[in-house]
C-alpha cells in the first residue's frame, strides 16, 4: 500500500463548542490510483487531504506515506516531503499575475529536484500556445491548466486535488479533469480528488464517502469511465 491512515484524529475548538474533523480514520491507498472522496461540507474531505499533503499536524494517529509517517515528521521533514513527493491543485488557481504560463510553471520546477521538462508539460495539458499569455489573458479553464501544470512540473509521487472543478464551466471541468487523468496513465501518479460532484467520482478507481469525520464507504469502482465521458 502506498498510504495507510490508522486512527487519525483531529479536533477544533475545546468544551462543548469541540468538532472532530477526523474522527479515528482508519484508511489505506494504493499506488499508482485515481480516488475520488465525496461528502458533505463539514465532513472532514478537506481535513484529510490537508494531512496527506502536510499542511496540517494530527492530534493523534499515524499518516504513513510511502514508508514515512508524515504525523511525526520534523517541519524540515515535512517541508521536504512537500517540495518533492506532494503536488496541489485547488479550487482557486493561485497564479502569479505579472509571470506568463510558462513562468508560473517554472517558478516551480526550479525548486524540484526532479521536475519534468517544461515543454513536455505544456505539451501535455495542450497549452504550449499560451506559453507567453499572462493569466488575465486565459479563461478559467486555462488557468487551472496551468495550475495542474505547476503540480505536474514537480514529478510527484502524489496530486491533491481540492474542488479542482468547483469554479469552472462544463466544458472547462471535462479539459481538466482529462488532463488529471491524462497525468495518471502516463506518469503513474496517485490522484486523490475531493469534490461535491457526484458524476467525477465515475472516473476514479475507487470511491471513498465520508460523513462526521469518518469514512462512511470505501468501494473499488469496476466500471470506470474516461474523465471524458462523464455525465457532468
Amino acid at each position: 500500500m502506498f498510504i495507510e491512515i490508522k486512527n487519525a484524529k483531529k479536533q477544533y475548538g475545546t468544551g462543548e463548542a469541540a468538532v472532530f474533523a477526523l474522527a479515528g480514520v482508519d484508511l489505506t491507498l494504493d499506488k499508482g490510483k485515481i480516488y475520488v472522496i465525496l461528502g458533505p461540507s463539514g465532513s472532514g474531505k478537506s481535513t484529510l487531504l490537508n494531512m496527506i499533503g502536510g499542511l496540517d499536524s494530527l492530534d493523534s494517529g499515524d499518516l504513513i506515506v510511502d514508508g514515512k509517517n508524515i504525523a511525526s515528521a520534523s517541519k524540515k521533514e515535512l517541508l521536504q516531503y512537500r517540495l518533492e513527493d506532494v503536488g496541489f491543485i485547488f479550487q482557486f488557481y493561485n497564479l502569479i499575475p505579472d509571470l506568463n504560463v510558462e513562468e508560473n510553471i517554472q517558478v516551480v520546477s526550479e525548486i524540484s529536484p526532479k521536475p519534468l521538462d517544461i515543454d513536455e508539460v505544456l505539451k501535455a495539458l495542450e497549452i504550449e500556445q499560451y506559453r507567453k499569455r499572462f493569466p488575465k489573458e486565459l479563461s478559467g479553464g486555462q488557468q487551472q491548466r496551468v495550475a495542474i501544470g505547476r503540480a505536474m512540473i514537480k514529478n510527484p509521487k502524489l496530486l491533491l486535488c481540492d474542488e479542482l472543478t468547483g469554479a469552472l464551466d462544463t466544458k472547462s471541468s471535462y479539459a481538466v479533469l482529462k488532463f488529471v487523468e491524462k497525468m495518471n496513465q502516463i506518469y503513474g501518479t496517485t490522484i486523490i480528488i475531493i469534490t461535491h460532484n457526484e458524476a467525477i467520482a465515475d472516473m476514479a478507481d475507487c470511491i471513498i464517502r465520508f460523513k462526521d469525520g469518518n469514512v462512511a464507504s470505501k468501494v473499488d469502482n469496476d466500471n470506470k469511465c474516461p474523465a471524458e465521458k462523464l455525465n457532468l
